[in-house]
């Protein structure tokens, strides 16, 4: 069995996203790793040719953030360049967003999934949890906003291609057939200090263009809210090991009040019934479960 992994990065330093250790967090996986570096004005490149691993891959792709692709679209357009870029003897393709990490502990009830689905066409790919971190390491959003669940293998067949701005994949529009794994997906995307995430929000929120109130909204400060929050939970569990030292180098600190619940009646109940039940309701789902 062959797994590639690929990824997009583009401006890592000025975003602070912790690619490199999205990278490594699945090196120990794959076969090959496909980095396709977008047109950075920061040291991006080199950020990724000093990891230690003969398995990486780098291409360089000039993002199109044009009126043609906007809506988040340009992401997907990168994450297909990279995808293509996949070796065709492999069967598996791991794609891992640059502050997503994957904790250690999962590698094995990974690579058994692969292992059992490689030959059963039927599957398209494999299904990952989520958590998501907000404002430091020691929070997750717990609520219906953030996404609970979303496909991160998926067969090596080029008919299949990223959806809308890349979160999730389809084949032809149509979603893909998926087994559930056990193993979650650790979301950084929210953890940094105000003025980055700030910073960091009025970068990204030039590929979402019809977004105009976000956007100016996000220009009228330098200084991001973390208290814009519906509901949060402390985190007990550890981090994956390449996340070891940027948590030890984190020198802010943001104090969340989470027994403050931010609901409408009807969120409300449906948060009531997930947390009793574990089911989320009416939940929209980018896949099929088989």
């Amino acid at each position: 069995m062959k797994i590639s992994g690929f990824t997009i990065i583009k401006n890592a330093l000025h975003n602070d996203y912790p690619v490199v250790e999205a990278i490594e967090s699945i090196l120990p996986l794959v076969d090959e790793m496909i980095v396709s570096i977008g047109n950075s004005t920061d040291d991006t490149v080199n950020l990724i040719r000093n990891i230690a691993s003969d398995k990486i891959r780098i291409i360089h792709s000039v993002w199109d953030i044009s009126g043609n692709n906007m809506g988040g679209s340009a992401l997907a357009v990168e994450t297909d360049k990279a995808f293509r870029e996949i070796s065709p003897d492999s069967d598996w393709a791991f794609y891992i967003q640059a502050d997503e990490v994957l904790h250690e502990k999962y590698h094995g009830a990974i690579r058994m999934a692969a292992e059992k689905y490689k030959d059963d066409k039927t599957i398209d790919g494999l299904l990952f949890n989520y958590l998501h971190f907000f404002g430091t390491y020691d929070y997750v959003g717990d609520s219906r906003r953030w996404y609970n669940k979303e496909v991160r293998i998926i067969r090596n067949d080029k008919t299949i291609t990223a959806y809308r701005d890349a979160q999730g994949f389809r084949r032809k529009g149509e979603k893909l057939y998926v087994k559930q794994v056990d193993a979650y997906i650790y979301h950084y995307g929210w953890v940094k200090s105000p003025k980055q995430m700030q910073q960091k929000n009025k970068n990204i929120i030039q590929l979402y263009a019809e977004r105009e109130h976000a956007i100016k909204r996000i220009h009228a400060t330098d200084v991001f809210d973390f208290n814009e929050f519906d509901s949060l939970e402390r985190f007990s569990g550890t981090h994956p090991s390449p996340m070891k030292k940027r948590i030890a180098e984190k020198n802010w600190d943001v104090q969340m009040d989470i027994t403050r619940k931010k609901f409408s009646m009807k969120d409300r109940l449906l948060y009531f019934i997930e947390k009793r039940t574990g089911v989320r309701l009416f939940n929209f789902r980018n896949y099929r479960i088989i």
